[in-house]
Formats: structure tokens, sequence, C-alpha cells
């Protein structure tokens, strides 16, 4: 599925656009599917076990920031999971054995989809080793007007930065720490029916959609069979390897590779979005925003 040039790119930068990995019958079916849920977001007045909502929402004016963990809620998104042109682009990066770990579909509808702060995957789950990355299946075209993924090139080979405000756990980095440049940011663009893959060391976020078009991106966490979360896995191993999507279970492989804990856990625990409520400095989403949100926002 993937050339060297591309293997190479995903190295280098830490991320990679694969067009046309959905067929436009599979990406409009993905639509109407979430569109139902969205609709069956109608009369909540808070956050559930499957919505993760827009503080703009309403009981009337159903307004969903997030499906959480998708793969559970409908078979159209659980099969993405075994998606075979997916998985043999796992397998051109890690090789034959590919373990699940969960999904969220984040929406973020025409003129008000909400920012997602810049963090590192690896901060919230480190494992023995970093070969995990997130695959984000676009439902919709990305582009710089409708608030795509960006991505700090290079970053996933570099520290892990500290995602803590005031000593508690927050899943997002305190611009004012000038811990990366930002202004350095590529764009993660691409036709719906595309997927991006990120390494779950790369700095990475996205700006608000003010746009008038919706931009739904449902990402999936995989991960190397070999590497195993330094957390434990309450649910116990049989169910841990029943999350094989390709190939067999192996034993953990130990890397050198730099770890922070997620501890003390966020004030706010549900989804990123509420941990990131945690933050003393915000990048995005905020109304006097600094001259670097406004640049990278305007790529």
């Amino acid at each position: 599925m993937l050339t060297q040039a591309q293997i190479d790119r995903y190295n280098e930068v830490g991320a990679l656009v694969v067009p046309d990995i959905l067929s436009p019958a599979e990406v409009q079916h993905l639509r109407d599917v979430t569109d139902g849920f969205v609709e069956r977001a109608r009369g909540l007045t808070g956050h559930t076990d499957i919505y993760d909502l827009e503080d703009s929402h309403t009981p009337d004016a159903p307004r969903v920031r997030r499906i959480k963990a998708a793969h559970l809620h409908d078979p159209a998104y659980a099969a993405l999971t075994r998606h075979p042109k997916i998985i043999a682009v796992l397998q051109a990066l890690w090789g034959p054995d590919i373990r699940f770990d969960t999904a969220k579909l984040n929406l973020k509808c025409a003129g008000f989809g909400a920012p997602v702060e810049w963090h590192q995957d690896w901060a919230f789950y480190p494992h023995t080793n970093d070969d995990l990355a997130a695959v984000g299946v676009m439902f919709d075209d990305m582009a710089m007007e409708n608030g795509p993924l960006m991505v700090i090139p290079g970053s996933h080979r570099g520290p892990v930065y500290d995602h803590h405000a005031g000593g508690v756990f927050c899943g997002a980095m305190d611009p004012a720490n000038h811990d990366v440049d930002y202004r350095k940011a590529v764009p993660l663009l691409g036709k719906a029916g595309s997927i991006t893959v990120h390494h779950v060391r790369a700095v990475h976020g996205s700006a608000p959609n003010l746009s008038d078009r919706d931009r739904r991106l449902l990402l999936f966490q995989f991960r190397a069979a070999d590497a195993w979360p330094l957390l434990g896995f309450p649910a116990g191993i049989e169910a841990f390897d029943k999350l094989i999507v390709a190939g067999q279970p192996r034993e953990p492989r130990l890397a050198d590779v730099p770890v922070r804990l997620p501890l003390p856990p966020a004030h706010r625990q549900g989804s990123l979005y509420e941990n990131q409520k945690g933050m003393k400095n915000r990048f995005f989403g905020q109304p006097a925003q600094s001259a670097a949100a406004e640049a990278v926002a305007a790529q």
C-alpha cells in the first residue's frame, strides 16, 4: 500500500496522507450513519457514554463534537478497524502483527467545530515502544479553512512535552512554554476517502472550523502487537489479545523512548476536550489569539 518514498516521509515528518482508501459509496454510507447519530443527540442535556457535546449544544439544536468509542456503536465504524487497505498501510510501517486500541469520531461541523489544542497522543497512553499511530478516516474534504489536523514535522523524534497545568494532567501543551515552533506546522489535507496517519509522539492540533463545510474525521488508534501499555490493561490479557486485527499477539518489546505519565489525572475526566479545559493558556479558540496562532490558522 505504501511506496518507499511514503514510508520515508512518514519517518521524517511523523505523519502521512494516503489518498483513495475508501470508495465514494463507503464514504457516503459513513456520512449517513453519522448524520443519524447527530440527530439522535436531539433532546440531550449533557455528555453521555456515547456523545461528547459542543459547549453550544442545546436539546433543540444538537451539536456533537465527538462520538466516543465509535466502533462499539455501529458496525459501519467497527468494520474499518479491519479494513484491508488500512491494515496494509500499517503493516508497511510495522510488519504483520497489528493490534487495535480504540476509536473516536471528531465532528467539526461547519461554523462551530471546536479546536483541539497541541498535544502528543503518547502523553495519554505510553507503551513499551512507540510503534503506535492514529489513523484518521476523512468523511469530508480537508482544507485549511475547515480546521484540518496539523502536525509539527519531526516532533515524533523529540522529547515528550509536559501536558500538565498546575501539576495536574490536562492533555495539552502550554503554548507559553514555546516547546516547538508552531509556525512550522504542516496541514494534513486531502479528499474524502483519504486517511491520515500520524505517529503517537508527533505534536499535533487543529484550529476551529469557521468555514461553511463540515470536517468529520474518524480516528482509530493502532499499535504494533509488541507495544504494550505501561499503565496496564484492566480488562485482562484475553480481552487485550482480542484486539489483534492482523497477525498474532506478541510479547512486549521494550524500547528506549522518553515517557511521561498522565498523572495526577485531569480534573475534568472525559474526552480530550474536557481534559483540555484544565489548561492555563490556550493556543486556539480564544478571543485574542496569539500572532503565532493566527499565522498557523491562516496557512
